[in-house]
């Protein structure tokens, strides 16, 4: 049995493994396990998991971090939802006798599974969260994993998801972040450095963002350390 897990962004590789897999590239980071860093939003995690479907994998996995949408998590909390919401409204169920197990071996961990919304763009404001919030009832929301769900419903294959929070719902992304993205959701540093040499202020809320994400990768890596669980539970077709 070979899993397939993708990663949006190469800075959040290393919550996962120590090898260095560049973006687009495929990996095994052990005997039954390959690894994509897929770059940012909808269209890359799914073009990512039909390449990991095409190179052996039976299963899929969504891996990396999240932003709240419920005031009630921390930056760190581990979300494993057992329903995905569209942009469209539509709800998916992905509640399966792999994710019970998954769920139940990271019990120490304590993964919440409320509902995770869709999104293809970033949502940087705390106001458009907790308006999203209110009117979807999702905790968290992410902009890969629905697509990765979708690809691995198209071949009749289980898959799960696994986030830690990063960015909590009172908290809007720094401006330097928003400024400096480029069209795969990568942070450019070059951008970022200009931008925060005219708004110094901007510092303290890039620190306390760094902190947050930090958290949330060492959450994953707590994860990480069960992977070969995770990994090795096999259920042959999606519900």
């Amino acid at each position: 049995m070979i899993t397939g897990i993708v990663i949006a962004l190469p800075d959040e590789i290393n919550s996962l493994t120590d090898k260095k897999i560049s973006k687009g590239s495929i990996v095994f980071i052990n005997r039954n396990t390959l690894v994509m860093c897929s770059g940012a939003g909808p269209e890359n995690a799914a073009t990512a998991s039909k390449l990991l479907i095409d190179k052996g994998a039976e299963q899929l996995i969504s891996w990396g971090c999240a932003a709240a949408l419920s005031p009630d998590l921390n930056p760190g909390d581990l979300v494993m939802p057992q329903q995905l919401l569209t942009e469209s409204k539509e709800l998916i169920s992905i509640a399966s006798p792999w994710l019970n197990h998954v769920t139940e071996q990271l019990s120490s961990l304590c993964p919440i599974t409320g509902l995770l919304a869709e999104s293809t763009v970033i949502i940087a404001e705390s106001s458009a969260k907790k308006l999203l919030n209110s009117q979807s009832k999702a905790i968290a929301l992410d902009m890969e994993s629905i697509a990765i769900v979708q690809t691995a419903k198209q071949h009749n294959l289980p898959a799960i998801v696994i986030r830690c929070i990063a960015d909590p719902a009172g908290m809007s992304l720094p401006k330097s972040i928003s400024h400096s993205l480029n069209r795969q959701g990568e942070v450019e540093l070059l951008k970022l450095f200009r931008f925060l040499l005219t708004h110094p202020a901007e510092l303290p809320g890039l620190i306390k963002l760094g902190l947050h994400f930090h958290a949330a990768k060492n959450k994953l890596k707590s994860a990480a350390k069960h992977l070969d669980i995770i990994a090795g539970f096999k259920q042959q077709t999606a519900n």
